[in-house]
């Protein structure tokens, strides 16, 4: 009990205080810029933390990282653009509600799952951390790889129309992703020769230029401003905001299930908060009682699973690295070092020789999710007037942060041809009816997938059967068969029904009489 008080007292001392509150601020928004990500924003304040004692230099950048984590919904939901790669999901529902003038409900939800989830993943983070430690060492190659592929075949859940369809925009993505240095053998792929093309095509300007552009084109491309979502008055905004939380009321059964899946998911080292929020959707989508709105056409349930299990993420990739010394993703990478700068090194020892930081760690985090409880409810309103600028200012506006945040990232003119490419295929993508977002998903995860699949057959000796000896991967074939099955008998029950008569048609009596006859 007594190094929990030493860290809740280190974590109140006022410059750890005003850091982590500086860090929520800096989080929300850095990551409701288009182009701006969590990572990139830590990576630019890890400098600042060399001078800095131990306890606010961690405090600062858990502050971004809850922050950010919870940010990226504010363009998902507004603009259709996602701030993170996990919010990308955020869209298919958090928009519809958005151009429902219901904006602001959309946003209450997205940010109260978020901490919500948060939360969760902090307690577990206190008590059971070790254990979920434990856990996330049996995910060797074989269960990643068999993780991934069941994040990829989900993919197939959010192809609007033909499921064909969003599986082919999905294969053309992992096409996409082998572009670049092979990740076993080095060798260039693709690259036509060029330097700039062995590091691969990065996932961020592509994400950026499918969502940002075709919105700022058919946005432009219409007279007037009232494309845009509908503003919402200050006072409805607040309105929106007490509706959000009788949503929430609602949701507790799929915010808990999203922020377990989230905390174990984010325990497993390389994953990302990417395939947290796909699993929790489609669990969510699956499981759903409620029935009145579809999914993909505003329904709650589908903001509060992905922003639940997308912060969630943050408590569960804090355990592998505090006691493994195993990141989870980059941003507890960059956390990582910020601990080794410190002199402070990872492992069980760090519980016992320097629990007062460790806990002060813990106490930043729950001092964070409070922070962003009250600025991002009272937000709400100045949020919901960024629709309130006249779309021929905002869209260029918007256009010129995607080209410098694109450049901003490897500061190369590539990315932003690759954003700029990307837009225009997305915008002819929408107008062919062929879903973007199974595109993005597979680009993130198509890496991943290749890189652990490859080594675990040069583990095996090239035994395929590797993926069916382990008990966990094993488990994941099973999960990922049953839903190939269940997709493809989906699609076929659907164009049964397509192709089924609507009714009974009966032609004139005399043309019947003459058929009969002729019969």
């Amino acid at each position: 009990m007594a190094p929990l008080l030493n860290g809740l007292i280190e974590g109140l001392q006022p410059l750890t205080l005003l850091l982590t509150a500086v860090g929520v601020v800096l989080g929300l928004v850095i990551a409701a810029i288009p182009g701006l990500t969590v990572s990139l924003a830590v990576v630019l304040l890890l400098p600042f933390t060399f001078y800095l004692p131990a306890s606010p230099a961690l405090g600062l950048l858990i502050g971004v990282f809850v922050g950010g984590m919870a940010g990226g919904a504010i363009s998902a939901i507004l603009l259709n653009i996602p701030g993170n790669p996990a919010s990308i999901i955020t869209t298919r529902d958090g928009y519809p509600m958005a151009k429902e003038g219901r904006a602001d409900v959309a946003l209450g939800i997205a940010f109260l799952s978020s901490i919500i989830g948060g939360t969760f993943s902090l307690i577990v983070l206190c008590l059971i951390a070790p254990q979920i430690a434990k856990f996330a060492l049996l995910f060797g190659a074989a269960e990643q790889a068999m993780l991934v592929l069941l994040g990829l075949t989900l993919v197939a859940g959010f192809s609007e129309g033909s499921i064909v369809r969003g599986l082919i925009s999905a294969g053309l993505d992992l096409a996409i992703a082998m572009i670049g240095l092979d990740p076993i053998t080095a060798s260039a792929r693709y690259t036509f020769d060029t330097v700039e093309m062995q590091q691969g095509i990065s996932f961020i300007p592509v994400m950026i230029g499918m969502f940002a552009l075709p919105v700022a084109i058919q946005t432009l491309a219409r007279t007037g401003d009232n494309s845009l979502p509908p503003a919402i008055p200050v006072a409805n905004a607040r309105l929106g905001v007490r509706q959000a939380i009788a949503s929430i009321n609602q949701l507790w059964g799929c915010i808990f299930r999203s922020s377990a899946i989230g905390t174990t998911i984010g325990a497993i080292p390389g994953t990302g908060s990417a395939i947290a929020a796909i699993l929790s959707y489609q669990y969510a989508e699956r499981l759903s009682k409620n029935r009145t709105v579809e999914f993909g056409k505003g329904n709650p349930a589908g903001i509060a699973a992905p922003e639940a299990a997308n912060s969630a993420m943050t408590g569960g990739a804090l355990i592998p690295m505090l006691i493994l010394g195993i990141p989870g993703d980059p941003v507890t990478a960059v956390m990582l070092g910020a601990l080794l700068i410190q002199g402070l090194t990872p492992g069980f020892t760090l519980f016992r020789d320097s629990s007062e930081i460790v806990y002060g760690l813990f106490a930043s985090f729950g001092i964070s999710l409070v922070l962003l409880t009250i600025i991002s409810l009272l937000a709400i309103p100045l949020f919901v007037k960024v629709i309130r600028i006249p779309a021929r200012v905002l869209m260029p506006t918007i256009v010129l942060f995607c080209v410098i945040g694109s450049y901003a990232l490897q500061n190369s003119v590539l990315d932003v041809w690759v954003m700029l490419s990307a837009g225009v295929l997305a915008y002819y993508m929408q107008r062919w009816n062929y879903p973007i977002l199974p595109l993005l998903l597979a680009l993130i995860l198509g890496k991943i997938f290749e890189t652990q699949f490859r080594m675990s057959l040069i583990i095996a000796l090239g035994d395929p059967l590797i993926f069916l000896k382990k008990p966990i991967s094993l488990a994941f074939v099973v999960l990922f068969v049953s839903f190939l099955v269940w997709t493809v008998r989906r699609e076929f029950l659907e164009s049964k029904k397509k192709d089924k008569p609507a009714g009974p048609t009966t032609l004139p009596a005399s043309k019947n009489a003459h058929e009969v006859k002729g019969k």
